[in-house]
């Protein structure tokens, strides 16, 4: 069986990402990119899908130890044995050529006895390949994949496996290097482990220097900033929604989906996180991907792409998978690339206005795009769509979509106001005025003083916490603390929000089961409270949620308050923006309550 969620940790090399589990087993690698199929894939299945494990041999289970090294993506997972103690040093250097792992097994006092065990399998556990010995390294091959394992271990084949057992004592260190390389190449270069472990920590510590945090919270800033930078892919600039696929929102059940991929509604909320945190660099590629990605006719706008644009996402089951503690079905790809969902010209209208608002420089054709974005959607927002959560159930007219169609109207307009934008400003202005007159006669329930998650039924949906910080009305307008006061009581789980009732009745998505709590949407509470003056409660809160991160820092999609586990694909990068967000409000409320400045309620 594969660990809990959060007992696996992330390395990486900005072009794809392993997961290494607390007990030195690495269960997830696709090659050579984050969208390719798997070469490790335990994590779905049971080692015989492919795993690499490193760890003491002693049976009765040593105590580990985790961090990362610093402000890295290093993994340090010290054991402590009955004989010894010892040190594996998990990365994925920057690629100059092929990509590689590193693992580095470093004694640090008396000796203890190590085992290694390797089994590759392609096509995500399904292809066992042929291996052999060549130029002192051990690989295997199958159709166009090779995999290349130097160690100066000896290795054994045992079975469908290969394994080895060894000693390190005390200021020894052993290394091992698996490089991933297309079969009909020749052999790659050797990778010297050493140099590129302290070529890989000097990268890591210079990257983060721009960082502008220096709050209470600066530890899971950075953390969750180098986390969406280990999940950018970075000849292009997109990043990925999590390095995973099909992890289950509920154990047992079938909301599996491929993250693998990249969101358009992720795009305003991370550019403000990296513009704020003082990554411009990683700003602009991620605005370059996103204008390259919707090139093209506004209606063939998709609610996400692959990492360098591509728009055919198509999604098939892998069947020899049991999946994640037997959660099936196993996905690869992701149907809702074809969804409408009509949030988005709003999250690209944001991305804009940010873009302008920063001193960034849209490229041309984005400002072709925005006039004839804006013509389709003054067509188009009338109609109903599939939602922020890619529901498989009948499109209906989701509140928030048409909040976000007022964002892309409403922006269109500063964008006119505050730089000098051309366009038919009156226009947009009527649009925009006619969208929030609907949207507060039919998506508002007066009984119950909140909005709603649709036009014409009672069900609530946690983005709703997204009113007041698109601008749509004022944090102190009675509709907004209605809503927030009805989301606290409706969606509570556990003092967590779910992000809608799953599980009681027909559910909103068309599927059966339950889910655990959506983290991003009780960070999306945490800074709703803020708004509306409540900073006790929004930084109680706040503290609760980093306190859910695992033992190096990250957070998966969801958890379940019940059993007290992580749920979801992992590391989410939906997740870790909020949280950037959050600590960077707070430290705003804190440092304005210092200097006297009125907040809300005061």
């Amino acid at each position: 069986m594969p660990g809990r969620i959060e007992d696996y940790a992330l390395v990486g090399d900005l072009l794809t990402a392993a997961l290494v589990g607390r007990d030195g087993s690495l269960d997830w690698l696709c090659l050579p990119r984050f969208d390719s199929s798997a070469c490790f894939a335990a994590l779905l299945g049971d080692p015989d899908n492919g795993r690499w494990l490193i760890a003491p041999a002693e049976p009765d289970g040593p105590y580990a130890r985790r961090r990362y090294r610093g402000d890295t993506l290093i993994l340090n997972t010290e054991w402590e044995t009955a004989t010894g103690q010892v040190l594996v040093t998990d990365f994925m250097p920057r690629r100059e050529g092929a990509p590689c792992v590193v693992r580095i097994v470093e004694g640090l006092s008396g000796s203890v006895d190590m085992h290694m065990d390797l089994r590759l399998r392609f096509d995500y556990g399904r292809v066992l390949p042929w291996m052999r010995r060549e130029g002192g390294a051990l690989t295997g091959i199958a159709g166009p994949e090779s995999v290349w394992l130097h160690t100066p271990v000896r290795l054994t084949a045992h079975g469908k496996a290969h394994t080895a057992r060894f000693r390190v004592s005390a200021g020894e260190q052993i290394p091992f290097v698996l490089t991933w390389h297309p079969s009909h190449l020749p052999a790659p270069d050797p990778v010297d482990a050493f140099a590129a472990l302290r070529a890989t920590e000097t990268y890591w510590q210079e990257w983060l220097r721009p960082l502008t945090y220096h709050g209470p919270y600066r530890d899971a800033v950075a953390r969750s900033l180098i986390t969406l930078k280990a999940l950018t892919y970075e000849p292009t600039g997109g990043i990925v929604a999590a390095p995973t696929t099909s992890l289950p929102e509920g154990i047992g059940g079938s909301r599996n989906w491929d993250y693998r991929y990249c969101w358009l509604r992720d795009g305003g909320l991370t550019l403000e996180a990296l513009l704020r945190s003082g990554f411009t660099a990683e700003a602009e590629a991620w605005r370059g991907w996103l204008e390259r990605a919707v090139a093209g006719r506004p209606q063939d706008i998709q609610i996400m792409y692959g990492i360098a644009g591509e728009r055919r996402l198509n999604e098939w089951e892998a069947d020899w998978l049991p999946g994640y503690e037997g959660s099936r079905p196993v996905r690869i790809g992701n149907a809702a690339a074809d969804q409408r969902q009509l949030d988005v010209q709003g999250e690209v209208m944001e991305t804009v206005y940010l873009t302008v608002r920063s001193g960034l420089r849209p490229r041309q054709h984005m400002v072709s795009l925005q006039r004839l974005l804006l013509d389709d959607l003054e067509r188009a927002w009338t109609a109903p769509d599939q939602g922020l959560w890619e529901t498989r159930s009948p499109p209906r007219h989701h509140v928030h979509s048409k909040v976000m169609c007022w964002v892309a109207f409403d922006r269109a307009v500063r964008l006119a106001e505050e730089f000098g934008r051309s366009g038919p400003v009156d226009r947009w202005r009527q649009v925009r005025d006619r969208i929030r007159q609907e949207v507060c006669e039919q998506g508002f329930d007066p009984v119950r003083s909140t909005f709603t998650g649709a036009y014409g039924t009672p069900e609530l949906d946690a983005a709703l916490l997204l009113i007041p910080q698109t601008g749509f009305l004022p944090p102190d307008d009675p509709r907004v603390l209605g809503t927030i006061e009805a989301v606290r009581r409706e969606l509570d789980a556990d003092g967590l929000v779910l992000r809608y009732l799953a599980d009681s009745g027909p559910s909103p998505d068309g599927l059966t089961g339950p889910e655990g709590v959506f983290l991003a949407c009780s960070f999306w509470l945490a800074d709703a409270l803020l708004l509306i003056g409540r900073e006790d409660e929004a930084r109680e809160l706040f503290e609760r949620l980093l306190s859910l991160r695992n033992d190096v820092g990250l957070l998966a999609e969801e958890y379940d308050p019940v059993t007290r586990r992580q749920l979801g694909n992992f590391p989410q990068a939906f997740t870790h923006v909020p949280l950037i967000r959050v600590a960077y409000e707070l430290d705003r409320h804190a440092t304005e309550h210092r200097r006297g400045v009125p907040r809300p309620g005061d």
